[in-house]
This record gives C-alpha cells, sequence and structure tokens, in this order.
C-alpha cells in the first residue's frame, strides 16, 4: 500500500447499513443510503452536515436525475424521491410475488438508464432463500426489462469506459463477472468470469470504476477495498480500512481524485462492535493517483 495514501473517517454518524454512495457535483455532497434504517442521506463536506429522507421501505440504491433530485430503488419498487418535499412518488413495482425481496444496489448507465438488482432477504440470521433476485433496467420513459434471473445478492455495478462491457458483483457468488454491453439497447449478454475473490477478501459488494479502467470493490467482512483490471482479472492493489463490513466505494471531490467508502455496523456482535468504533462511518481515502468518473444521471 503506497505511503501516500491517506484514509480518513468523514462522516461520524453511523450507518447500520451505508451503501451505494454517489458524488453529486451540483450539490458538491456525498449522497448515500442506509439500508436497513430506511434513509437516503446526503453529506456536506463543507458543512458536514448529514441531511436524509427517511422512507417506508429498506432502500438498496439512489441515482442522480438529469434535472434535479434523485430516482431510489426501495423495497420492491422504482420511484423518484423529491428531496426538498421528500415526497416518494412510485415508478414501478416488481416482484409482488415474492415478498422476502427488496431491491439492492443499482447505478445508472451511460445512456441514462437506472440498472437495479434484488436479493432475498434473510428469514433468520444466515438463512435466507437461493437464486430469488434478479437484475433490472428502468428506461428513461419508466419501462422496465429483467435482464438476469436467479440471482442471489444483486450487488455492485458499473460499465467499461468503452461502453462496451457491464461489470456486476452478485455477492453469493463471490466473483466479479463481465457481459458484453450494448449501449444503444441497453442489454447485457454472455457472461464471463472476471475475478474470483480470495478467503481473506470475504465478499465483494459495491463497485465503480476509476479513469484507467481499473475496477474498486468493497470487500464487506474484508474490510478492504482492492483493485482489479478488468483486462487481466488479476487484483493490482489493496486498500485496508479500519473496519470490517465494507459495502461500496465511488470517487468523488472536485476533481473526484477523493474515493468515498461506505460501511455498515449491522452484522456485529456486542462484542465486535465494542472493538470496532469506526463501524458504520464513511471513510475518505486520499493519495491513490487515481481518479473517478462523474455519475451518469438518470435521463428522466
Amino acid at each position: 500500500m503506497s505511503s501516500s495514501i491517506k484514509i480518513e473517517s468523514v462522516v461520524k454518524e453511523k450507518n447500520r447499513m451505508g451503501e451505494c454512495p454517489v458524488w453529486e457535483e451540483r450539490e458538491n455532497a456525498l449522497v448515500y443510503v442506509d439500508i436497513n434504517a430506511q434513509k437516503v442521506c446526503r453529506w456536506s463536506p463543507l458543512t458536514n452536515e448529514v441531511q436524509s429522507v427517511s422512507v417506508d421501505a429498506r432502500v438498496g440504491s439512489v441515482a442522480l436525475r438529469q434535472f434535479g433530485d434523485y430516482v431510489i430503488a426501495l423495497g420492491n419498487r422504482f420511484a423518484f424521491l423529491d428531496w426538498d418535499t421528500q415526497k416518494v412518488t412510485t415508478i414501478h413495482e416488481l416482484e409482488q410475488d415474492k415478498p422476502n425481496n427488496r431491491f439492492n444496489d443499482g447505478k445508472v448507465d451511460p445512456k441514462g438508464r437506472f440498472f437495479a438488482g434484488t436479493m432475498a432477504e434473510e428469514t433468520a440470521p444466515g438463512v435466507r432463500a437461493r437464486r430469488q433476485g434478479a437484475l433490472y433496467t428502468l428506461f428513461p420513459d419508466c419501462s422496465v426489462i429483467k435482464q438476469l434471473d436467479q440471482v442471489d445478492i444483486s450487488n455492485g455495478l458499473d460499465w467499461s469506459l468503452d461502453h462496451r462491457t457491464f461489470f456486476h458483483i452478485d455477492s453469493l457468488a463471490y466473483a466479479v463477472h463481465a457481459f458484453s454491453y450494448d449501449v444503444h439497447t441497453g442489454k447485457i449478454a454472455c457472461p464471463r468470469l472476471l475475478y474470483q475473490l480470495e478467503k481473506e477478501e470475504q465478499m465483494p459488494d459495491g463497485m465503480c470504476i476509476d479513469v484507467e479502467g481499473k475496477l474498486w470493490v468493497a470487500c464487506i467482512d474484508g474490510g478492504r477495498v482492492i483493485r482489479i483490471d478488468p483486462e487481466t482479472g488479476k487484483r493490482i492493489q489493496t486498500v485496508k480500512l479500519p473496519t470490517p463490513r465494507i459495502t461500496s466505494c465511488c470517487f468523488g471531490g472536485k476533481d473526484y481524485s477523493e474515493m468515498y467508502v461506505t460501511s455498515a455496523y449491522d452484522g456485529l456482535d456486542e462484542a465486535t462492535l465494542a472493538k470496532e468504533p469506526h463501524a458504520g462511518e464513511i471513510f475518505k481515502i486520499t493519495g491513490l493517483g487515481v481518479k473517478g468518473i462523474p455519475q451518469n444521471f438518470f435521463a428522466a
């Protein structure tokens, strides 16, 4: 790990399950969700203040809309969130035949479509129905298609810089997969294994891409983010964080040279929590020597 890398806890307000960080340039703020607290949050580095909007279901992901405000995936539905009025407007309900399912991670593709996937919730600690999830795409005209089926925990996702490859994580496969991607239609096809996580890396969660086309994967229970070269399928860097449940990452700041990393305290027992004072905080990593790219906007 380079000696110039600096890690600091910037959001001390702890998240039960912090996820889906998105840098919002127009607000100069980091937007993210606390899934289990059913909140969409916005942190300003200038004021160090966290604002939040409570919603009526577990919210897996948030993304920016082209003309302001947000699109979110919560419970079993896609919705728009108006920040000022705190109004949530449902666009589409899905999987009504699967009451244990909920939306998880999501991100907007290069053409302004919102991809988000689902997963089965645990029915008891460590117990969940397998392969109940799916990956969906919400189009700007508010139509929806199903892209993948038989998914366990649909998680991190991003697109190659040339817009020809889609990267996706199904957490219980402990792997990152690559798909061919048609930027004109939004369709994905031909999955292949890109990277299988090693034992100490634990389970892959959220993911983002940098300006060099390399992937950064958050390792939940692995306490780290890892950098993967999609060309070779090899891990090229590991950055360890000061808490185990590292959930997702994104680049941000004025020139996208800072990485923001979310974490969780849910899933840690009391004894472990006592030894993990930073669990649930959000970290800023500087000195990585590489920048990220701005988030895409949902085109509606």
